[in-house]
């Protein structure tokens, strides 16, 4: 990969991982109601998404997926279900005491992982970055060892600075209105990006 292309590839990254999504909600969310070691086990879980999702890329399985309308569709609405079913939880639950020390950070990390996979718009990105800016003549592995590292970077910026965000908030929150409030804008983002995922077309690979 050129010095050009990674350039590209990093900015797209950054546009990628850094445009607000449930991934950036979660995390402000742990932020605000967790102790920022224990809130930092959701970017652990995004980590290992990512991880994942960039091993199976290389080896072309996003394509596969994408390849499959049908099985798309059942995941996307699987995701859809779960995002909103979130949001609901939230709102319902933004008038009580936010558990601060009542889920371990086994919880913590297993709900950020559910939350990274379970979107299947998270296909259609990574199928862009590989469709885009891997070189078919050079070997795929020679490519991960530049691609994974930036990758994995900047998705550890974007996450953790979307946690300290949480945790400034959780700090400003101080009035219980403002705090349940605050609580309810974050349950509506689930619910909304729900609906947006429920409604959105499978991703197409390039021919």
């Amino acid at each position: 990969m050129s010095f050009e292309a990674w350039t590209i590839f990093a900015l797209f990254w950054v546009v990628f991982v850094t445009t607000p999504g449930p991934n950036a909600v979660n995390c402000i969310s742990n932020g605000m109601s967790l102790p920022f070691p224990k809130a930092m086990m959701g970017v652990l879980a995004i980590l290992t998404q990512a991880s994942m999702f960039l091993i199976l890329s290389a080896l072309g399985v996003t394509a596969l997926i994408a390849a499959f309308p049908t099985g798309f569709f059942m995941a996307k609405l699987v995701g859809a279900g779960f995002l909103i079913w979130l949001g609901v939880r939230g709102w319902m639950n933004a008038t009580k005491p936010a558990p601060v020390s009542e889920r371990p950070a086994r919880q913590v990390y297993l709900h950020a992982l559910a939350v990274a996979t379970i979107n299947p718009k998270s296909v259609a990105g990574y199928l862009a970055a590989f469709s885009q800016f891997v070189q078919p003549e050079v070997p795929i592995w020679q490519q991960m060892v530049v691609i994974m590292p930036t990758a994995l970077i900047i998705t550890t910026l974007s996450y953790t600075g979307f946690t300290v965000l949480g945790a400034l908030m959780g700090k400003a929150a101080l009035g219980a209105v403002f705090n349940i409030w605050v609580r309810r804008v974050m349950a509506a983002c689930f619910i909304i990006y729900g609906v947006l995922l429920g409604t959105s077309t499978a991703p197409a690979a390039r021919g």
